[in-house]
């Protein structure tokens, strides 16, 4: 018999406790909006960043290559857990809003 994982399974069986999204937590909303941001402005920081740097604004290229390495710090976060908790909002199996750190 193969062995079946039942704790990621969406049927018509599973209660979801109140209705919660995350389970009996629910998702985790504050944590859920800084990754966003984190995502977003690492972005804009990174794109800017390069704008700055090949147009030299500022006055030199130091500048733009600072908020580019600022926005790449800031984006690979978001990025990971943005990404986290759409494959557990999804119900992928393996990613659950636990795994998202509390902040």
């Amino acid at each position: 018999m193969a062995y079946v994982d039942h704790a990621f399974s969406i049927s018509d069986e599973d209660d979801l406790v109140g209705g919660a999204v995350g389970g009996p937590r629910g998702a985790p909303v504050k944590e859920i909006a800084f990754a966003a941001a984190l995502l977003a402005f690492g972005a804009l920081g990174a794109v800017g960043g390069l704008f700055m740097a090949a147009n030299q604004v500022g006055g030199d290229r130091a500048h733009g290559i600072f908020f580019m390495i600022l926005g790449i710090v800031m984006f690979i976060p978001g990025f990971y857990y943005t990404r986290i908790a759409y494959y557990a909002y999804k119900g992928y199996k393996g990613f659950s809003f636990s795994n998202i750190p509390p902040i």
